[in-house]
C-alpha cells in the first residue's frame, strides 16, 4: 500500500508511541536530572520518527536509508538510558520500554528492506 504522508508509516505511527512513553516515564525522574538523563532519553526518543519522517520526504534511497540509519541508532542509544534508568532506580521494570523499542526496531529493519 502506497502512503501519503510519513503519518500513515506504521513505523512512525509505533515510534510516536514510544516517545510518548518515554515522556510519562521520564516526568517520574527526579528533578535533579532534568538536564541530564531525562534530556537525553527525550531528545533520542524524539529523533526516531523525526529521523523517520525526514527519510520519508528523500527521493534517493541512499538519503532515506541514511535518515533511517540515524534513527536506528537512536533506538540503540535510547536501549542503553532504559537499562541506566533501571540501575539507578528510577524505574522498577522496563520490559514494557525494551518491547516498544524492540517493536520499533524491528519494524524499521522490515521497512528498510522493503525501500532498497
Amino acid at each position: 500500500m502506497k502512503t501519503k504522508r510519513f503519518e500513515d508509516v506504521i513505523v512512525w505511527q509505533k515510534s510516536h508511541v514510544l516517545v510518548l512513553e518515554i515522556y510519562r516515564m521520564t516526568k517520574l525522574f527526579p528533578q535533579d536530572e532534568r538536564f541530564g538523563l531525562i534530556s537525553q532519553m527525550r531528545r533520542c526518543a524524539i529523533s526516531v520518527p523525526a529521523n523517520i519522517a525526514e527519510g520519508y520526504r528523500k527521493r534517493g534511497i541512499k538519503d532515506k536509508l541514511r535518515f533511517y540509519n540515524i534513527a536506528q541508532g537512536s533506538l540503540d542509544e535510547l536501549r542503553y538510558y532504559l537499562i541506566l534508568s533501571k540501575d539507578l532506580g528510577y524505574v522498577k521494570d522496563v520490559s514494557k520500554y525494551f518491547n516498544l523499542q524492540d517493536e520499533v526496531t524491528r519494524l524499521l529493519s522490515g521497512y528498510m528492506k522493503g525501500i532498497i
